[in-house]
């Protein structure tokens, strides 16, 4: 009761419709805001980005706390006509600007505005350039808060494609000494990618039908609050039978259509009854293995993962923050979003292959780990090898593993920002990343000792941290899989091994024995900025470890309709 008195008094203040574009767009505005102010004010730059970081934690906390756990639909939504074109015989065309949160989205959304909060603390290191740093920076956050809360695949397309280009700027020009290779390789990368994921989006709006926008062009109501299931139910049964005038269709992007079968077309590429064959392969399955690849990229998976290590190495401490903690998440949101949620008949079909990929990832990410000099390549390939637990927990095919890989995905988010922050530390005051160049850090730096400790052991999937819920989750999926073998679980458990091996082995090799340091560079404890990021994602690794049900219970009520979808 309390909280339905405390939400209402803020909806007065704030209307309710406009809460989510406020997410999208604050950043913009900001943006535009650094553009005009004159570079006499740069000093206030890093300030008012910390701000709205705060600001968009504050809101999306809040969406958290208020956010119905007992619903199964999305919440929040906000939905508006934006490009509708008529096609004359071949009907309407209705791009909508439609956005919403459900369980799946909500964590992903929290995750954005927490990691991006923290990057923006970490900008602060940043001294040249900083105006168009900083408006490059918030448009990115435009574009990844756009991708989790976009219900519409034409709109989520556009802020997926667009953040290639801040992110290309970013590492381009602030990165390291092949930061123009490192920059170009993810673009190209992450394009083809994007271009596999609209060929995709095409075939969609060529085969699915929205019910409710062709039973008010039929004359069935006045408005769409007039569409009732049973007039839904009779246009789905029009559309099966192909009974329907063409021109009378209304063809949509809208995620909540594309899922529900009954909207797809017979006789159209993409048909759910009558499956389409392109070189011998039925056309979803083809579109499920073009998502599959667009998608596995940016997560990223072995063997379409080599544009990570460079971009890591080469990006500012900063930006590798944001491309571990959140860039890598839109991969395994959109391929469970859209892949999963559009083609399951298909993804069922590649289940396995999609296991033996996860566990591929997980083995060849943990040794290539173990073999790293370069502290930036070792935390690069241990996001590979736990990305490979997402696909390993997507293969699964049931609440188990889907629950640990949406875990994983929001673990390895704050872990991951936490190990490179860590490798900013050592690089800002050495310029060196090199295991080999350090010794018994623990006499000098015990603070640093303390905070790696923690993010070391939560990343191997200690308990009591949260590495490991989302890693036993995944595998307890993939044990419990009727579509997977039991031998691919457990050879995806050896990956837990060599990731306890790596992690130690580098702990043991920089912390203990006597102090050695390659360079004569000073070496100074973390200060207070840094034990403000580093402490505060510890606590989270700690908290989400301890109590899993804060995610789990955001998860309880969208996990089951998703499976029901499949």
């Amino acid at each position: 009761m309390n909280q339905l008195i405390i939400s209402t008094l803020i909806f007065s203040l704030v209307p309710f419709f406009m809460i989510l574009s406020l997410l999208i767009f604050l950043p913009l505005l900001l943006a535009g805001l650094l553009a005009c102010l004159p570079d006499i004010f740069q000093k206030y730059f890093k300030w008012l980005v910390l701000g709205l970081g705060l600001l968009q934690l504050g809101i999306c906390s809040w969406l958290w706390w208020i956010f119905d756990r007992q619903a199964t639909g999305y919440q929040f939504l906000e939905q508006y006509d934006w490009i509708n074109i008529s096609l004359g015989l071949s009907g309407k065309i209705v791009i909508g600007y439609t956005l919403g949160l459900d369980g799946v989205s909500l964590p992903m959304v929290w995750l954005t505005a927490l990691v991006m909060l923290v990057g923006s603390l970490a900008s602060f290191e940043i001294k040249e350039k900083q105006k168009a740093y900083f408006m490059l920076y918030l448009l990115l956050y435009t574009s990844i808060m756009g991708c989790f809360l976009a219900l519409d695949f034409f709109l989520f397309f556009l802020f997926f494609e667009f953040m290639l280009l801040p992110m290309y700027f970013l590492i381009g020009l602030w990165g390291g000494p092949k930061r123009e290779y490192a920059s170009l390789k993810f673009f190209i990368y992450t394009l083809i990618g994007s271009i596999f994921i609209l060929i995709v989006m095409i075939g969609l709006y060529l085969s699915v039908v929205n019910p409710v926008a062709t039973a008010l062009e039929m004359g069935y109501a006045q408005n769409a609050t007039l569409v009732t299931p049973s007039v839904i139910k009779n246009i789905q049964e029009a559309i099966a039978h192909n009974n329907l005038p063409p021109e009378a269709l209304v063809h949509t992007f809208d995620f909540r259509y594309l899922s529900d079968f009954g909207n797809y077309l017979p006789n159209t590429l993409l048909s759910t009854t009558q499956l389409s064959l392109l070189w011998g392969l039925p056309a979803r399955y083809l579109a499920f293995l073009l998502l599959f690849i667009g998608f596995a990229i940016k997560l990223p998976m072995v063997p379409l993962h080599t544009w990570l290590p460079d971009a890591h190495v080469e990006a500012p401490t900063p930006i590798s923050v944001v491309l571990a903690g959140i860039l890598l998440k839109i991969g395994g949101y959109g391929l469970l979003r859209i892949g999963y949620g559009f083609f399951p008949d298909a993804a069922q079909n590649y289940a396995f292959m999609i296991g033996v990929l996860g566990t591929i990832s997980i083995l060849y990410g943990a040794f290539n780990a173990l073999a790293q000099n370069d502290l930036k390549r070792l935390v690069a390939y241990s996001s590979v090898s736990h990305m490979g637990f997402v696909l390993l927990g997507l293969a699964a095919f049931n609440a188990q593993g889907m629950a640990g890989a949406i875990y994983q995905l929001f673990s390895h988010g704050i872990l991951s920002a936490m190990l490179f922050l860590l490798v900013g530390v050592l690089y800002s005051r050495t310029h060196d990343r090199r295991i080999d160049s350090y010794q018994g850090l623990a006499a000098k730096m015990p603070f640093f000792t303390a905070l790696t400790a923690i993010a070391f052991f939560a990343s191997l999937g200690l308990p009591f941290f949260s590495g490991f819920i989302g890693e036993f989750f995944s595998l307890m999926g993939a044990f419990n899989s009727l579509l997977l073998p039991r031998w691919l679980a457990a050879l995806a458990g050896i990956g837990l091994v060599i990731g306890a091996a790596y992690f130690l082995w580098t702990f043991q090799r920089m912390f203990f024995g006597k102090f050695w340091l390659r360079t004569d560079q000073p070496l100074t404890d973390i200060d207070a900025r840094e034990k403000i990021m580093l402490i505060g994602l510890a606590i989270l690794a700690i908290i989400f470890g301890l109590f899993p049900q804060l995610i789990f219970d955001i998860l309880n009520s969208s996990i089951p309709r998703l499976l029901n979808e499949f």
